[in-house]
């Protein structure tokens, strides 16, 4: 809707980039803090959210690709150098990407997984705000007061009253998130938080798929991201269900309130 928010000479701000921008410092910002009450470290934290740009970036488009591999063989350069992404690449490329790094660094994958993954619903609650002024991930038209109207998208179709989508997805992240940090405060079973947001996740990006009207490929009778989300939602649970307690936390806790009681 105002993707070219100013310009300074031949530099222009970009709604999209700027709110993925802001999106990733603020997710950063909370990653980190809550890093720290945890007991890791902030560092890793800051070099996980590089590792999971980089991976994730890699994973968003190579999707894009698997999803448009028709028009990707007729034009490789084309699909490549393009605007094209798909999110469950990103998170799928980005928690690949990590997992490694953790595998090398000899971290606890789980620990730093739980910190990350509400992050993640940050980042993605501003990057849909960036969406809606992009004019991309679009909704079906619509007579509803709560409708908007595009008129210099290069992506929605202009002067048509069309659903918010990018508007409802940027809030469920955002709650999404809220939530997540909130089950984190007690000490949960390595991975559970991050299994809760593959639950949240895929289940709010199935039906909202069904507000959508932008060409995400499909898969009979579903969409790819709906498709995907089945099996990410049967991940999570799976996750959910086998995750157990941390050794080392509950040793941690029981020598801590030895000390207390030897202190007293």
């Amino acid at each position: 809707m105002y993707n070219d928010l100013f310009s300074i000479g031949s530099f222009t701000v970009h709604g999209y980039g700027l709110m993925i921008a802001i999106g990733v410092i603020v997710a950063l910002i909370v990653g980190e803090k809550r890093a720290v009450k945890k007991g890791l470290s902030d560092d890793e934290i800051f070099n996980l959210t590089f590792v999971a740009l980089i991976s994730g970036f890699l994973g968003a488009k190579l999707l894009y690709c698997i999803v448009e591999w028709k028009s990707f063989i007729k034009d490789p350069i084309e699909v490549l150098s393009g605007h094209g992404f798909v999110v469950y690449g990103g998170i799928i490329g980005g928690i690949l990407g990590c997992l490694l790094y953790c595998i090398i660094r000899k971290l606890h994958f789980w620990r730093y997984f739980d910190v990350v993954l509400p992050s993640v619903a940050i980042a993605q609650g501003f990057g849909r705000i960036g969406c809606f002024l992009a004019g991309c991930c679009y909704g079906r038209e619509t007579d509803s007061p709560f409708g908007i109207v595009f008129h210099d998208s290069n992506f929605a179709p202009n002067g048509v009253k069309l659903i918010p989508t990018q508007l409802i997805s940027s809030a469920a992240c955002f709650v999404m998130a809220a939530i997540l940090i909130c089950y984190a405060r007690k000490d949960r079973n390595p991975g559970r938080v991050g299994a809760l947001y593959f639950i949240l996740y895929s289940v709010g990006r199935f039906f909202i798929e069904f507000l959508r009207n932008d060409y995400r490929g499909e898969i009979g009778i579903l969409s790819t991201s709906q498709f995907i989300s089945i099996f990410i939602f049967i991940i999570g649970i799976i996750i959910f269900a086998v995750a157990k307690p941390d050794k080392n936390v509950e040793l941690k806790s029981e020598k801590d309130n030895d000390e207390k009681v030897s202190e007293e």
